[in-house]
């Protein structure tokens, strides 16, 4: 199999990871009353906290991995501008939303292992100045917004490409549209969002290595013009 195929097939298995890990980051996060001291304390302590968040970084940082295959395999097509336009929107909500993450993952645990040692710490009161510090939900929220405007792009390609099966995007496009409405859902709501996003990965996923086995389709030629006689 030629490099350009092989690295398709490498990004439509890393977009079924993403998949997977987006599922299992409601799946087995820690859900407690966070809005009570003991609940904060259990949930952010434990640490499936920093495993399942973290699993839902290294899915933002796969998906504009999988959407730069998906550009390649719509290359020479009318779709691959908007193919392109799609990855690079992506990849630029990805960095915006992962600073988030992190300070949700890493300093909220720190802060209640802290303060479930006896330190004395206001666990309720940084855990709300952490999580709406005006610059980080703003950065956060632009983020997630334009990942979503990246996986609509992207199902739009899909569409118009003739190349990969028209609707392999639509659970996709939908899973990242509704990322952060789903924040305000409760936990039960959560964990299908994240199968929803699971199922839109994976069967996006599939396509692209649908497409890998057929290198004519995944690899089009480009147009010749011919000459007017």
């Amino acid at each position: 199999m030629s490099a350009p195929l092989t690295r398709i097939r490498l990004a439509a298995a890393a977009l079924a990871a993403a998949g997977v890990l987006f599922a299992l980051y409601p799946g087995l996060r820690p859900w407690r009353d966070e809005t009570t001291l003991q609940g904060a304390q259990e949930a952010m302590s434990s640490p499936w906290w920093v495993a399942t968040h973290l699993f839902a970084m290294i899915g933002f940082i796969l998906v504009p991995l999988a959407l730069l295959a998906v550009r390649r395999v719509v290359d020479g097509t009318r779709a691959e501008p908007l193919a392109l336009t799609a990855a690079v929107t992506a990849w630029i909500g990805a960095g915006l939303t992962l600073p988030y993450y992190g300070a949700e993952d890493f300093a909220l645990h720190v802060l209640a292992v802290e303060s479930t040692g006896g330190a004395q710490l206001d666990l309720l009161g940084l855990t709300e100045s952490v999580r709406y510090l005006p610059a980080a939900m703003t950065t956060f929220g632009i983020g997630l917004v334009l990942l979503a405007v990246g996986a609509v792009l992207a199902a739009v390609a899909i569409a118009r490409s003739g190349v990969l099966q028209p609707l392999s995007g639509v659970l996709f496009a939908v899973g990242f549209a509704t990322f952060l409405p789903q924040f305000f859902t409760p936990a039960p709501v959560r964990v299908a969002h994240g199968l929803l996003v699971a199922a839109g990965c994976v069967w996006l996923a599939t396509g692209l290595w649908r497409a890998a086995s057929r290198p004519a389709a995944a690899v089009p030629a480009p147009a010749v013009a011919v000459p007017a006689s």
